[in-house]
C-alpha cells in the first residue's frame, strides 16, 4: 500500500494527550501539520472498590474482554497490584486492534480473541466464539458509562456478565483561543475524532463561533454513530468514517479526502 499523502493538510487532532503521538507523527509523516487539541481526559474511576471487588473473583471468570486501551492499561494495573498476574484460565478478548496491541504489549501474548476487519462491539458479538457461552461468566473492562450494547447481547445469549470500571473520561482543560486563532487564520482544513463523547466535547470546548467554524469543515471518525451525531449536531458535510478503527485508519480516511481535494479545489471548503 502506498505511503498516506496528505499534502500540507492542517489535521485537528483530539485524542487525549498521552495518545495523541503515533497519530500526531504519522500526519506530519505524511505531509499534514498535526494540530493539537486534546477533547478527552482519562481519571482513575470516582470509585475502584466495585472494580477491585471483581478482580478478587477473576479466576472464576471464562472470559475477560476489554473494550479499549485505557482499558487494558487500567486494568491490568489492578490485576497485577491486586493478583499479581492474569489467571493463567482466563480467555482474553479485545474489541479492536489498538487495545489487542496494548494487551500484546502487556501481556506479551496475542489475545484469544479479535475481530478481524471491523473494529467494534457488533464485530466482536459476531465472532463464532462467541455464540454459544450459555454459562460463562464473563467480565467487561471498560471506562465508567460505556454503552450497554455488548453486555445486553451475551446475557441474552445465557451469560451472566459484569463491568469492572476502571477509568472514567472527563473533559480537559482546553486552550479555546488558540483554536479560535487557528481556525480563523484557515489553518485547520479538517477534523478528525474518535468517538461520540468526543465530537460533543470538542464543540462545548471550542465555544459558539469556533464551534461554527467547526462544523463547516470535513469530519473524520471512526464509527457509522459518530458519523450520525455529527449530522445531528450541524456538520455541514457528511463525516468520512475511517475503514478501521486505527490512527492509521484516521491517516488514510484524510489522504483520500486530501486526495479528493486536489482534483476539486472547492472540495472541503
Amino acid at each position: 500500500m502506498a505511503r498516506p499523502e496528505l499534502r500540507g493538510a492542517g489535521v485537528l487532532v483530539t485524542r487525549p494527550d498521552h495518545q495523541a503521538e503515533p497519530l500526531c507523527a504519522l500526519i506530519e509523516a505524511a505531509g499534514g501539520c498535526a494540530i493539537r487539541f486534546p477533547v478527552l481526559a482519562i481519571a482513575a474511576p470516582r470509585d475502584s472498590a466495585p472494580a477491585l471487588a471483581l478482580i478478587a473473583r477473576l479466576a472464576q471468570y471464562k472470559l475477560a474482554i476489554f473494550i479499549s486501551a485505557n482499558a487494558v492499561e487500567h486494568g491490568l494495573d489492578l490485576i497485577e497490584t491486586q493478583l499479581g498476574a492474569v489467571p493463567p484460565q482466563l480467555r482474553i478478548a479485545a474489541v479492536g486492534a489498538a487495545t489487542a496491541r496494548a494487551l500484546r504489549e502487556r501481556l506479551g501474548r496475542e489475545p484469544d480473541w479479535v475481530p478481524p476487519e471491523r473494529y467494534d462491539s457488533e464485530a466482536l458479538l459476531a465472532l463464532p466464539q462467541l455464540q454459544a457461552i450459555a454459562g460463562w461468566r464473563i467480565a467487561i473492562f471498560r471506562g465508567a458509562d460505556g454503552r450497554e450494547l455488548l453486555a445486553d447481547t451475551l446475557r441474552g445469549r445465557g451469560a451472566a456478565v459484569e463491568y469492572a470500571e476502571v477509568y472514567r473520561r472527563v473533559a480537559p482543560a482546553a486552550d479555546g483561543a488558540a483554536l479560535a486563532a487557528r481556525l480563523a487564520r484557515g489553518e485547520v482544513d479538517i477534523v478528525t475524532v474518535t468517538s461520540s463523547e468526543g465530537l460533543r466535547n470538542l464543540l462545548e470546548l471550542a465555544g459558539d463561533e469556533s464551534g461554527m467554524r467547526l462544523r463547516r469543515l470535513p469530519l473524520v471518525t471512526v464509527s457509522e454513530r459518530t458519523a450520525a451525531l455529527a449530522h445531528t449536531l450541524g456538520f455541514s458535510q457528511p463525516a468520512l468514517v475511517a475503514r478501521e478503527a486505527s490512527d492509521q485508519g484516521l491517516v488514510e480516511a484524510v489522504a483520500r479526502w486530501a486526495s479528493e481535494r486536489e482534483n476539486d479545489p472547492g472540495e472541503g471548503r
